[in-house]
């Protein structure tokens, strides 16, 4: 996996308190340690607080939630238990809301549409299919999603999760014959020249997990072709 010039933390953080870091991920970056053995964004946000407070020892910083390796945008991380525990619940009680951007070649049926699709995961291939409903293991999987602008070569649709399935955008856009660009996987026909895919995890909302106030982050779009092409407001 390639990608550009990693920018250090403190360059990258969309929000941070006593509770919650929130981090602009690279496409690329590893959000957690796997068997490549590839620095994780994870290690570099404890590292990031250890030098940031003078914290000695081991630091806590707990995973909020995950994006795919080849997507940008948003990562929440909780500094103390009580924030991860509530922001866990949350996110099972669906307190949260996840807004992505993608960008696709083919325009999609309707310029907004509700889609309703059940889903498999292969564990073998690391992959996700939509399925009939009697498959056995087959979890319901559900996201809207509007066309909010267009060039001359592709379509900008900004998607909002109602589940949170295993790689359920690329599954569910593909399956409506609009695969993500560079998105091999899920059969866009060519890769993205730093092995990203144009999916970005634009913006968060939920209840402050102790403040109880609401939070709502924006994560920049990535820059370069394509996403130079398209204006998105905050």
């Amino acid at each position: 996996m390639i990608f550009k010039m990693r920018k250090p933390i403190k360059d990258r953080i969309l929000y941070e308190d006593n509770h919650l870091l929130i981090v602009n991920k690279l496409p690329g970056e590893i959000v957690q340690g796997d068997k490549t053995g590839d620095v994780c964004l994870l290690e570099d946000v404890k590292e990031y607080i250890k030098e940031k407070y003078d914290k000695p020892g081991n630091v806590f910083a707990g995973l909020v939630h995950r994006i795919d390796r080849p997507v940008g945008g948003a990562v929440i991380f909780a500094k103390t238990s009580k924030a991860l525990s509530r922001m866990t619940q949350k996110i099972q009680n669906r307190e949260f809301s996840k807004t992505y951007l993608a960008i696709v070649k083919n325009r999609p049926p309707k310029d907004a549409d509700e889609l309703s699709d059940y889903m498999v995961k292969n564990e073998k291939q690391n992959k996700s299919y939509v399925v009939s409903s009697s498959t056995k293991g087959a979890k319901l999987a559900q996201l809207r999603y509007r066309v909010i602008a267009s060039s001359d070569s592709y379509y900008l649709l900004e998607v909002e999760l109602i589940t949170g399935r295993h790689h359920q955008i690329r599954t569910q856009l593909s399956h409506i014959g609009c695969p993500i660009k560079g998105d091999l996987k899920y059969g866009y026909p060519r890769s993205n020249p730093d092995a990203s895919i144009c999916l970005h995890a634009y913006k968060i909302k939920f209840e402050h997990p102790t403040l109880k106030t609401p939070v709502e982050v924006v994560a920049p779009k990535p820059e370069g072709t394509p996403w130079e092409f398209f204006e998105v407001e905050s």
